[in-house]
């Protein structure tokens, strides 16, 4: 449940560049092309189309009207579309490694006359060349090819038309075997975090309405939503730097930097005993951004960041920066909870709402959450008054067609706030929602630091369950955060399963959380996995691990869900069975 009436998000470190959206009302425009999505494809299927509704970046987009996402939504009536220079791409990421067969392109008029499909394991570091042409049609194209990845990408680099590229549909076809989680890098043995909560100096350091709070130290405090960025008054040069102090000499085995966008093409890290003279442990000329992790071999108090050559006109920005090794004078940072053994089974929470008919939500556990929605929605949520006991073990959350705070209809959203807080376990409902145009049911999380003052999405939200009404036979289950929201959020839209209609009885959504990841299913059946792993090696920061609160309510109309009409049925009914958090 995207919420653009929460506190803005602050801009990006680059002056006067949108790339993030601080108007999510506007970007939620789009999201109803960014998740159509399949279940995984059947393990050695022949021929199946891969790249439906599967997550997708591109290098620019003409505006939030012609996102990414439009690219693989499966709709011929939208489309992605570019700035208008020379090159462009655009990346899908297929969630297995695949063995590609076919790779439809259906082009808008703004075709690319020169362009190459290229796949990668990772997404980062080399990419392999399944086609290249030089004289492209424009029109359909279908490509035969072959080759093996999980990433695919078009990288065009000649237009045809005084425009951007544009293309109404990207189409990855071939097979899958089994699927086999990402792993991640491990420090090498016995080595500790070094670098958490040390004193830090750079270049320069961005702090302002821009980027606030933008300095050194965020990028060794372990918050994934904080960062440094250089100035864009003195820093959007070369070369660009930042160290940190590890309080004694130390044995240096391993480095991660987490990027933001602007990043480091060429760069080294270096290590220093007294932050004067400087040893390079590692160089490169092809970094790729987002989140590397580099074994080194070095000793020093000092470790350094030092960046040559930008990947754009813009500065620098890291949201981590972790040094690894033995010695030095670490900190340790807060302890993690353990993670859950699935399924788990301890009960830490539950509301079975088994009241009495017509008694209100249990305030020992619930907070009401009064007054108007977010997104153009055109409901006021009363204080109250549209939430009962059913007297049957249900809750109804109830939608009207009637006047109350300036608005035409009234609901109900309530949330666990300042009752109960959760790290890691199963969180699961079992709802019933209701189906008709324009109304938007939703069980879902926020990032408890909001309450303390961080704004959207810096906080993270976790949406275990949407579900549209005027088509009640798929749903939504989506992660946002400061590198990925709104539209373009990292989730997954999926058919009910075997197709029923999921407003004709109760379901049961729920979220498998740890710190490797989250993974969505209904019914018990997995709909969608977030490996933490990999949105940091293709998204950005993985902002879930700390605790979160619980949400429930039914929105009316606005841009995502769409207006009611005269076929809306009033009074609708949201019937939640029980809410239930296991660790």
């Amino acid at each position: 449940m995207l919420r653009t009436s929460d506190p803005p998000l602050a801009p990006p470190s680059r002056a006067g560049r949108s790339r993030r959206l601080a108007a999510l009302g506007t970007a939620l425009l789009t999201l109803l092309g960014a998740y159509l999505a399949v279940a995984a494809p059947p393990a050695d299927a022949a021929d199946t189309l891969l790249s439906r509704g599967r997550p997708v970046t591109a290098s620019s987009t003409e505006s939030v009207a012609f996102p990414a996402s439009a690219a693989v939504d499966g709709d011929a009536g939208t489309r992605w579309s570019s700035g208008f220079t020379d090159p462009q791409w655009l990346q899908v990421d297929l969630g297995v490694s695949a063995a590609l067969t076919r790779v439809v392109l259906r082009w808008e008029a703004a075709y690319a006359r020169a362009f190459t499909v290229e796949t990668s394991p990772t997404g980062t570091g080399a990419w392999t060349t399944i086609h290249t042409t030089t004289a492209g049609t424009g029109g359909t194209q279908d490509l035969a090819v072959a080759g093996a990845g999980r990433f695919v990408r078009i990288t065009t680099t000649q237009r045809a038309t005084g425009y951007g590229v544009s293309l109404w549909e990207f189409e990855v076809h071939g097979s899958t075997g089994p699927t086999t989680p990402p792993t991640t890098t491990a420090p090498p043995g016995g080595a500790a975090l070094l670098s958490y909560a040390k004193p830090a100096v750079a270049s320069t350091s961005q702090n302002d309405g821009a980027c606030f709070g933008c300095t050194p130290d965020k990028a060794f405090d372990n918050d994934p939503a904080s960062r440094w960025a250089t100035s864009p008054t003195t820093g959007w040069v070369d070369p660009g730097w930042i160290y940190v102090d590890l309080g004694a000499t130390a044995t240096v085995t391993q480095v991660v930097l987490q990027w933001d966008p602007a990043y480091a093409r060429s760069y080294q890290i270096q290590v220093s005993p007294n932050a004067s003279t400087w040893t390079t442990v590692h160089s490169t000329s092809t970094g790729q951004g987002l989140r590397e992790t580099i074994d080194v071999t070095g000793t020093g108090r000092y470790v350094r960041m030092y960046g040559t050559v930008r990947s754009g006109q813009y500065g620098y920005s890291l949201w981590e920066f972790k040094v690894y090794g033995t010695g030095g004078n670490p900190t340790p940072p807060p302890a993690m909870p353990a993670d859950p053994t699935f399924p788990a089974t301890r009960l830490v929470f539950a509301d079975e709402f088994n009241g009495a008919a017509g008694s209100k939500p249990d305030p020992a556990r619930w907070t009401i959450d009064p007054g108007t929605g977010q997104n153009n929605e055109v409901q006021y949520y009363t204080n109250n008054a549209n939430a009962n006991m059913d007297g049957a073990g249900s809750l109804v959350i109830e939608a009207r067609r009637e006047t109350v705070g300036g608005r035409e209809y009234t609901s109900h959203r309530m949330n666990t706030g300042n009752r109960f807080h959760v790290q890691y376990g199963r969180i699961e409902a079992r709802i019933r929602v209701p189906k008709g145009n324009g109304l938007w049911p939703a069980f879902w999380m926020m990032g408890a630091d909001f309450l303390g003052g961080r704004p959207w999405p810096y906080n993270g939200e976790i949406d275990i369950m949407e579900v549209l009404g005027r088509n009640t036979q798929e749903a939504y289950s989506t992660l946002h955060a400061p590198a990925y929201n709104g539209g373009g959020g990292y989730g997954q839209k999926y058919p009910a399963p075997g197709g029923m209609d999921l407003s004709a009885g109760f379901h049961v959504w729920s979220a498998e959380w740890d710190s490797r990841g989250i993974t969505f299913k209904i019914d018990g059946q997995t709909v969608f996995t977030a490996s933490k792993a990999t949105v940091e090696s293709t998204r950005g920061p993985w902002v879930f691990d700390h605790p979160f609160y619980l949400i429930l309510n039914l929105a009316v109309g606005g841009d995502f869900p769409g207006p009611v009409d005269g076929t809306t049925p009033f009074p609708a009914r949201m019937l939640v069975d029980y809410v239930r958090v296991y660790q």
